[in-house]
């Protein structure tokens, strides 16, 4: 009897470790939180928030309508200046960064402040819209040592 419970055990948590929630839950918790902060009468900044946190980021965001003191206090270079600023894992994102440039940047921890996508380029996370065509655009790493391009996207697609 105790080796069909056992072997119910196994089966169950088979199941459960093959789950889409299961693995839902592992990446969510791989991955550190996130905090936004977004002037108040942006659409486009919770239009970015939906798209990292469909890629299973944790966001919590603040509003503020000092969005350049913000900028300033984290050290986001005024020419990679955009609509909103994250901070996540000891890193600063700025603008519209693409989820997966975000995870790659985590795995890789370079030695860097960050990543942005200087602007609000069409077709970026959260800045798609219907019938125009998106551009291509840089995500670019900055840092202490300066800046120089991390990935290159056309849309939301990698170029």
């Amino acid at each position: 009897m105790r080796s069909n419970l056992m072997i119910s055990r196994r089966a169950l948590l088979t199941v459960f470790i093959a789950s889409p929630l299961a693995t839902r839950t592992a990446s969510a918790e791989a991955l550190p939180k996130m905090v936004v902060t977004k002037d108040p009468t942006c659409g486009c900044c919770g239009a970015w928030v939906e798209h990292v946190r469909s890629a299973g980021f944790t966001v919590e965001v603040i509003e503020s309508p000092e969005m350049n003191r913000v900028k300033a206090r984290l050290g986001v270079p005024q020419d990679l200046a955009s609509c909103h600023t994250a901070e996540i894992g000891g890193y600063v994102i700025e603008g519209h960064v693409p989820a997966d440039s975000i995870k790659r940047l985590l795995a890789e921890n370079p030695s860097a402040k960050g990543l942005a996508v200087p602007g609000m380029p069409a077709g970026s996370p959260g800045m798609e819209v219907a019938g125009m065509e998106p551009e291509t655009f840089e995500v670019v790493l900055f840092g202490p040592s300066g800046q120089r391009p991390f990935a290159r996207y056309k849309g939301g697609r990698p170029a």
